[in-house]
């Protein structure tokens, strides 16, 4: 059976001393992560964030502590999120990905899954689909999509991934989806809660004060989920670590 809200683990915050301390945080996070999931179950899945705040954890990932200390042969690469757009394009978070982290370690090329961005919006969605429910069949009564680690970011507004105020995607019962964004006159492909949701560890990093009213809201204010999309993600059986620093956390002083 699946937790009730209420029975779900509060948040866990960690508000660094600055924004790079942030980003290190990250990458120990990821790190350390994936080390326990080969040790306990041969294999580690992370779902990779886009956009430029998460880069320079990426970077450090390339270098010499952390990079000896991710058994990166056993990395499997999904995307939370992409821009439709061709992998070489400057927007693609996949070239994102590839050029701060993915260019600079032994990840098989067989294990690394992009969305397909160039091509038709709604055929990317479903063949993401089909290859994340070969990854992941069935299991009896658990969840479905488990992955061990999602990285995910957040817009000033309380966007996530690319689910966005009112999106219908926040209630799509599939793991992915193809949604329109009205404000930026674009598509986009994205994870679904449904399939953020069943992970075992989800990672939010969120600098800026730009985006403290969103970390304020989604963590302790009341709205409509659907208003701030961060607040939907809510794993039922694992764990969600925001990583801050002080200008992100500034709502949350005095608490």
């Amino acid at each position: 059976m699946e937790a009730t809200g209420a029975e779900r683990p509060e948040p866990e915050v960690v508000v660094a001393e600055d924004a790079a301390a942030a980003r290190r945080r990250l990458a120990e996070l990821f790190a350390d992560t994936a080390r326990a999931a080969v040790a306990a179950r041969g294999r580690f899945d992370v779902a990779l964030a886009g956009g430029r705040t998460p880069a320079g954890a990426y970077d450090l990932l390339r270098l010499p502590p952390l990079y000896g200390r991710v058994p990166w042969r056993r990395v499997h690469v999904w995307f939370g999120d992409e821009r439709c757009v061709a992998p070489d394009h400057p927007d693609s978070n996949y070239g994102m990905a590839k050029e701060h982290l993915l260019a600079g370690v032994p990840v098989p090329a067989d294990q690394v899954h992009r969305f397909a961005g160039e091509g038709d919006p709604e055929e990317a969605a479903r063949r993401y689909a089909a290859e994340l429910d070969a990854a992941f069949p069935p299991r009896g009564g658990g969840p479905r999509y488990a992955f061990d680690l999602v990285l995910l970011g957040m817009g000033g507004e309380g966007h996530t991934a690319s689910l966005f105020p009112h999106s219908p995607a926040l209630s799509s019962p599939l793991p992915t989806a193809a949604p329109f964004v009205p404000k930026l006159g674009a598509r986009r492909l994205t994870l679904t809660p449904r399939a953020i949701n069943d992970a075992r560890l989800v990672a939010f990093l969120v600098t800026g004060g730009g985006k403290a009213w969103a970390v304020r809201e989604t963590l302790r204010g009341q709205g409509p989920d659907e208003a701030l999309p961060a607040r939907v993600i809510r794993p039922a059986r694992g764990r969600v670590v925001w990583i801050l620093d002080p200008e992100a956390a500034a709502g949350l002083s005095g608490e």
